[in-house]
């Protein structure tokens, strides 16, 4: 059986007392359009083997598979204060997490939407935030380090990672979506570059995190680089859209305070 793959980043891993993992799909149970780590208890497939995805990624971090708690995302600026598990699928509606609460996993589920790991190691407090388009021009890379800065955590501590996401060259969007960012800051323009068709353009939305992370004045900010849409080792949901496919696995990016 192969092991279950989890990138880390060299900033995030020297965090005293923290521990983080991006999840390929590799080592996972899940079959079909599924095949591999799918830990998206939102997609079609089999429960059990979501559980068992999850239960696997949970034991490469050290915690139990029922000390990984998700959210219910739905694209938002919110942020939540984490203080004990929750049951699989029963996660509040928001798109970031913090704690100070040593021993569970805070996980975020990404197709494609950019998932984020922070950690204050000093301080003893984490957070993990899932940024799609919409959560990511709401602010919710901010609110996250905000949320942090409340239970305690200094700015100048924090580490941000950047987990696989679609990049710029596979993220092809129209003229009304830059319109809205456009309309929200004129400098986000520097965020889009021309298509190959008229009025179509590639979007950077990690690029555009990032530069809203360091406007918060945080220690640093790691990204991994990879992109979900061109390598198959993660899941996609615009490579899934694009193949006419019914349904598609959600990658997780998870991070915990070790006893």
């Amino acid at each position: 059986m192969m092991g279950v793959t989890g990138f880390q980043l060299d900033g995030m891993r020297a965090a005293r007392g923290v521990a983080h993992g991006f999840f390929a799909r590799t080592g996972g149970v899940s079959q079909g359009l599924y095949e591999g780590l799918n830990c998206g208890l939102g997609s079609n497939d089999d429960r059990a083997a979501v559980l068992e995805n999850r239960r696997r990624a949970a034991e490469r971090l050290g915690v139990a598979g029922d000390n990984l708690v998700t959210l219910y995302q739905v694209h938002s600026p919110d942020v939540v204060t984490v203080t004990e598990p929750w049951a699989p699928g029963d996660g509040p509606k928001a798109d970031g997490m913090v704690t100070r609460t040593k021993g569970f996993a805070l996980g975020v589920l990404a197709a494609d939407c950019t998932p984020i790991l922070f950690a204050d190691g000093e301080a003893g407090i984490i957070g993990a935030c899932h940024a799609g388009w919409k959560g990511a021009l709401a602010g919710v890379a901010d609110a996250t380090v905000a949320a942090m800065e409340a239970l305690g955590a200094s700015r100048q501590r924090i580490i941000a990672a950047i987990g696989p996401t679609i990049r710029q060259i596979c993220y092809e969007v129209g003229a009304e979506f830059r319109d809205r960012f456009v309309a929200d800051a004129p400098g986000n323009a520097e965020w889009f570059r021309p298509g190959r068709a008229a009025g179509k353009f590639h979007f950077d939305l990690p690029g555009y995190l990032t530069r809203r992370l360091e406007k918060t004045g945080i220690a640093g900010i790691e990204d991994c680089e990879i992109c979900t849409y061109s390598d198959s080792r993660f899941f996609s949901y615009r490579r899934t859209t694009h193949r006419g496919e019914s349904d598609y696995g959600r990658n997780l990016s998870a991070i915990v305070l070790t006893p």
